[in-house]
Formats: structure tokens, C-alpha cells, sequence
């Protein structure tokens, strides 16, 4: 009675270390996912930046306002 109690047991410590250890990977996944996002869109925010200084100065140099 007792080795399949022990059995059981360790089977249960068992599933219950895979079951982190594929929370953990789901979670890095999730992390790295997020960064990638992240770093997506902040260079978007610059590529935008850099053309809307370029426009500025676009008009600026076809006033003639910038000297």
C-alpha cells in the first residue's frame, strides 16, 4: 500500500514540475513576443519621427525659413 502511495505521489511531483516548466517556457515566450513588439514599434516611432523632421524641413527650406 505504501509503494503505490509513494508512486502516486511521485508521479503527482512529477507532472507537477513539467506542468512549470512548460509555464515557464510559455512565459518566455510571451516575454520575447512582447520585447519583439516592443522594439517593432519603437522603430516605427522613429522611422515616423525622421519623416516628419525631413517634411519640416522640407518646408522649411521652400519658405525659405530656414537659414
Amino acid at each position: 500500500m505504501a509503494d503505490n502511495s509513494q508512486q502516486m505521489s511521485f508521479n503527482a511531483g512529477q507532472a507537477k514540475g513539467q506542468t512549470q516548466e512548460k509555464a515557464n517556457q510559455m512565459m518566455d515566450r510571451a516575454s520575447n513576443a512582447a520585447q519583439s513588439a516592443k522594439d517593432s514599434i519603437q522603430e516605427t516611432g522613429q522611422q515616423a519621427k525622421a519623416k516628419a523632421q525631413g517634411a519640416a524641413d522640407s518646408v522649411m527650406n521652400a519658405t525659405g525659413l530656414k537659414k
